[in-house]
């Protein structure tokens, strides 16, 4: 059994889900699966092990996952996080993930399909532990004697890196529970950072400065392990607003003045490339400058966008050291630390590390990801600053909207 709770998921699907009961509670929508990797594993140069194979055992985990329902202490904890409202509680303490909500099927091809579909409010919990069970499945077959000691060793590199001289004011944030090796693994990761590199609840040290992890995206193991939960909204709400909101052109703003509605200056991180960047800086103006705390990167160039970012607020008589900028897109720690050198002093930063953290034994990482496809019957996507990131069905929706956001590239 991979998961046991229903809190073993990121932080942001519990902060979408609650506006969507609020204000999009008879949206209905579809998810579709996608396995990025090439045929053949880079690291072994030998042909990789299809997913087909493990159909079986993914249902059967999909069915626990089903049976689940939040136990009273989970309850409770969500409950001390100042922006969840106990209405969402309430229904939480009701909620069961439903099967008939999600089916998986063996491609002649030897990978597998898995299709997502019915109301919003009861599938928009499935992503993350199905995405994980995935993972720890194919991974649990393809290594059954993993590499541990490697995986420590490389740990223990990282956590050096983060350590040296001038380097005491870096904090990062797991974000890996979707693409994690294992749900042990994970636990064993952030015990081992929580004791190394200390966290923001930690005393300060003799200079003032706090420990070195900032939390961590996954809540159940920010409640086991007493850390901070993390996350405030995915590509998923913004590309739903394609649907829900009452003009194509103006989904992205409607999204984010609708998550402004449900959270009134809370969770105030605005994720900035379902259209691409310079989409998002015509509609991230003045008013919504002022009103977000920051913004999230997760595709494209980090360094120019980190830049662009900084002179968009200029431009707008913003401080950008007043601002957070949130790094979150494929991070190393040596990238980590380019990125820190480059805008340390310049704005606030954050980083969230995920498969590079929590996947890092020394086999290639499936790049698996599960991204809403459909809503009310109608497409939706995202045109990220990195095609490849990019998932729609629809090539003439596509088209239109490029045509609409006046995108003749991503970036």
């Amino acid at each position: 059994m991979i998961i046991t709770s229903l809190l073993d998921t990121d932080l942001y699907k519990f902060t979408m889900m609650q506006a969507v009961l609020h204000q999009f509670p008879g949206a209905r929508v579809e998810y579709k699966f996608k396995c990025r990797n090439a045929d053949l594993d880079p690291v072994t140069s030998q042909a990789r092990r299809p997913l087909a194979a493990y159909v079986n055992e993914i249902r059967a985990e999909i069915r626990t996952l089903c049976s689940l329902h939040f136990q009273d202490a989970e309850l409770a904890f969500l409950r001390t996080l100042r922006f969840i409202k106990s209405d969402f509680i309430d229904f939480l303490g009701l909620f069961k993930l439903n099967e008939k909500y999600i089916t998986v099927s063996a491609l002649s091809s030897g990978e597998i399909d898995i299709t997502i579909r019915g109301p919003w409010l009861h599938t928009i919990l499935f992503e993350i532990p199905v995405l994980a069970i995935v993972n720890e499945v194919y991974f649990r077959n393809t290594q059954k004697l993993p590499d541990l000691i490697e995986g420590r060793r490389r740990l223990d590199i990282k956590i050096g890196q983060l350590r040296s001289a001038g380097l005491s004011d870096i904090k990062i944030a797991d974000y890996g529970t979707r693409r994690r090796f294992s749900v042990v693994w994970h636990e064993e990761i952030l015990r081992v950072l929580v004791a190394r590199l200390g966290t923001a609840q930690s005393p300060g040290n003799a200079a003032g400065v706090s420990g070195q992890l900032a939390g961590t995206s996954n809540v159940l193991f920010a409640m086991k392990l007493g850390l901070t939960p993390l996350g405030t909204m995915a590509h998923e709400f913004l590309q739903a607003c394609q649907a829900l909101g009452p003009r194509l052109r103006d989904s992205q703003i409607f999204g984010f003045e609708s998550w402004a509605r449900e959270y009134r200056g809370d969770l105030g991180i605005a994720l900035s490339d379902v259209y691409g960047m310079g989409a998002f800086l015509r509609d991230f103006d003045l008013y919504f400058c002022k009103l977000f705390d920051g913004t999230r990167h997760d595709s494209g160039d980090p360094f120019a966008w980190g830049e662009r970012m900084i002179a968009h607020y200029q431009q707008h008589r913003v401080d950008p050291r007043t601002k957070t900028l949130i790094f979150s897109d494929s991070l190393t720690v040596p990238r980590i630390i380019e990125l820190y050198q480059q805008f340390k002093g310049r704005c606030q930063l954050a980083f969230g590390i995920g498969t590079n953290l929590t996947n890092d034994l020394g086999y290639e990482p499936l790049q698996i990801v599960i991204k809403m496809v459909r809503c009310n019957g109608q497409p939706v996507a995202k045109l990220s600053d990195a095609p490849s990131k990019d998932m729609c069905d629809d090539e003439k929706y596509v088209a239109y909207l490029r045509q609409v956001f006046d995108i003749t590239h991503t970036a």
